[in-house]
């Protein structure tokens, strides 16, 4: 699933083709994504100009001259900019029309993203109103994380992984940073000691930021705006590398399931 610094890849690469534009027509080929595209949401676009693209969670915000276009990847979807002519191959649910002759197009094989619009500020929108901080900003630290966790017996991977205490940090990335953190993902989260949780938070922030800077991580399906993958993965430490040697100690990386979810992580570096 595309997370943070994948869809922060995808805001900056559609924006500079996008800002300013006015939109000319939304063709939807499928609406029935996540939750169904309403039938009235290209006649509300048409015609409007893109005045910023924003980020959050993992959400892009288009906002317009009246309202703001809410998108979400899902699992599998990704968005190119290209001529509007070209024909649409499978997959391709949507298209934005711009005034340039260029399309926003969104594919999404899996069909979980999602699209809706809202005339009203979309933070007050249902979907992201009660969303977490964000772990770039400057009020993410271990102070933060500290509060939060007092008391909770939830594993620190799990914990990490719930909207409501951050956004963004999926799987991957919550792997990658406390192995940084140098922390077992099994620990109750509210057995974290105050010093870890400033670790563990500058080890979010960083390996975030690196991989936005790489474009982002491709495992199966996320491509950015110019259909190229992303390149984190050659600098992943443990995600997917179970029985490999660990990079700093050689220690084989362990595997195991946490909510469903693949964890990963070295024995010797994280205590």
């Amino acid at each position: 699933m595309p997370e943070l610094p994948e869809v922060e890849t995808t805001r900056s690469g559609i924006a500079p083709a996008i800002l300013g534009r006015r939109i000319v027509a939304v063709v939807v080929r499928e609406p029935r994504l996540r939750w169904r595209i309403a039938a009235d949401l290209p006649e509300a676009v048409a015609q409007q100009t893109v005045r910023n693209v924003r980020r959050r969670a993992k959400y892009l915000l288009i906002d317009l001259d009246r309202g703001s276009l809410i998108l979400h990847l899902g699992m599998s979807g990704n968005l190119r900019v290209m001529d509007a002519q070209i024909a649409p191959i499978t997959h391709d649910h949507v298209d934005i029309v711009l005034e340039t002759g260029q399309c926003l197009r969104f594919n999404d094989p899996r069909r979980f993203g999602s699209l809706h619009f809202t005339a009203d500020d979309p933070h007050d929108h249902p979907l992201l109103k009660r969303l977490a901080p964000e772990p770039l900003d400057d009020d993410f630290n271990g102070d933060y994380l500290t509060k939060v966790a007092r008391g909770r017996k939830v594993t620190i991977k799990q914990f990490l992984m719930n909207s409501h205490v951050v956004v963004g940090v999926g799987n991957i990335y919550a792997s990658e940073s406390l192995f940084r953190a140098g922390i077992r993902p099994r620990r109750a989260a509210g057995r974290i000691t105050k010093e870890e949780m400033a670790r563990l938070a500058t080890a979010i922030k960083a390996v975030l930021r690196d991989a936005i800077k790489a474009g982002g991580t491709t495992l199966r399906d996320y491509v950015n705006p110019e259909g190229a993958s992303g390149y984190f993965r050659q600098k992943l430490f443990v995600y997917e590398r179970a029985g490999e040697p660990c990079r700093r100690c050689k220690t084989p990386i362990r595997q195991l399931t946490q909510g469903g979810r693949s964890t990963y992580f070295c024995p010797a570096c994280q205590r």
